[in-house]
């Protein structure tokens, strides 16, 4: 498996310490403006929530009281009802933590709108298996960011399977955190594995790699060549669950009355003639795929560097001594599911090619092919 580019050996802070060329004056920012600050972000939240999951999102948040939100009519015009949300949590009052929480309910229910990166850290050889306390990882990951940067933002908020999830909003030296620009990180305790969304601002990677490796004890952190916007696929096939998390058939039916979960409208003028060969592909697909459904992926993409290779030695490809550079991307709403679907359909023979087959096993959907 290729793993991409260390992230330990990066300096602290690398990148994101630019020092300010003409530093203006702090001005002192007084309560009520701070208060409006956050009523603002807490709109612009509450704006982004579909109707259909607004009671869902605000009890989630347990900001609000009960009888609070009783006094709501959940029935106004949404701009109206947004307005009367934020009045009552001016009066508590709410700070930007209370906002930035809220802001994390909302991405859990939504993780599909981000892309995740999967990164992987890995302790010294022979290193002992140290006891994780959750608290000791946060207020160690919160004081490495804070200490190499003035101005960060950093909210926590526990989830199921021993889960955290790490929203980061990152200022500079000189300015405060861009509220609306944050870095998300979900982070599964005891494992080596982190999920972080992609963000435009690549000089924070290696500073967070590296509280995320001194937090939960780590020796090292490199982003695998693995992303989707299906958070939890990218977990199944991590953590090798698929085959329990997503299992659906029956053990006991016979092969050939099992439904090999393909959603696929059948070509009636595709005609097996053989079924012997039927059968064969639907073992082989078996055999490669399982017989579940598969994790969700949207892509796989293939770098390729090779020669030109023919059995015609003539041509201008063929007396090419440089390699050939293109980009494959196979793309689908589905990818798994759609190659699972390949052979079965008549489309392309049995098996598929390992290249196609092996992403679950490597964990990787980005490949970069060259010549043995």
């Amino acid at each position: 498996m290729t793993l991409g580019r260390d992230l330990t050996s990066a300096p602290v802070g690398a990148g994101l310490t630019k020092a300010c060329v003409r530093a203006e004056p702090l001005r002192m920012v007084t309560a009520k403006e701070m208060d409006e600050i956050v009523a603002e972000f807490i709109k612009r939240t509450i704006l982004k929530i579909p109707m259909a999951e607004m009671m869902t999102i605000l009890k989630a948040w347990d900001f609000l009281s009960e009888s609070q939100l009783q006094t709501i009519n959940f029935r106004k015009r949404k701009e109206s009802l947004v307005h009367d949300l934020v009045m009552l949590c001016e009066e508590k009052p709410a700070n930007v933590n209370d906002a930035a929480l809220l802001d994390i309910i909302y991405t859990q229910f939504h993780r599909h709108q981000k892309v995740w990166d999967v990164f992987q850290m890995t302790k010294e050889p022979g290193e002992d298996i140290d006891l994780f306390d959750m608290k000791q990882f946060k207020s160690s990951f919160k004081k490495i960011l804070q200490r190499a940067l003035k101005n960060v933002s950093v909210t926590f908020r526990d989830a199921e399977e021993n889960a955290v999830w790490i929203r980061i909003a990152w200022g500079t030296q000189c300015k405060k955190p861009n509220q609306y620009k944050p870095t998300y990180v979900v982070y599964y305790s005891q494992t080596p594995y982190a999920f972080i969304s992609s963000s435009r601002l690549r000089s924070s990677i290696p500073l967070l790699g590296q509280a995320l490796t001194v937090a939960s004890k780590h020796h090292r952190i490199v982003k695998m060549d693995f992303r989707s916007r299906y958070l939890d696929s990218l977990k199944a096939i991590v953590f090798k669950q698929y085959n329990q998390t997503f299992e659906t058939h029956n053990a006991t039916t016979p092969l050939q009355e099992r439904n090999l979960g393909l959603d696929i409208n059948m070509d009636s003028r595709i005609i097996h003639e053989n079924i012997i060969e039927k059968d064969r592909v639907q073992r082989v697909t078996q055999d490669i795929f399982g017989d579940y459904p598969q994790p969700r992926l949207e892509f796989a993409q293939y770098k390729l560097e090779t020669k030109f290779k023919s059995d015609v030695n003539r041509g201008i490809l063929a007396e090419r001594k440089e390699p050939l550079r293109c980009l494959v991307k196979f793309s689908s709403p589905n990818l798994l599911e759609a190659l699972k679907s390949l052979a079965p359909a008549g489309i392309a023979d049995a098996p598929l090619s390992p290249l196609l087959t092996c992403i679950p096993q490597k964990r990787m959907n980005y490949f970069k092919i060259k010549d043995k």
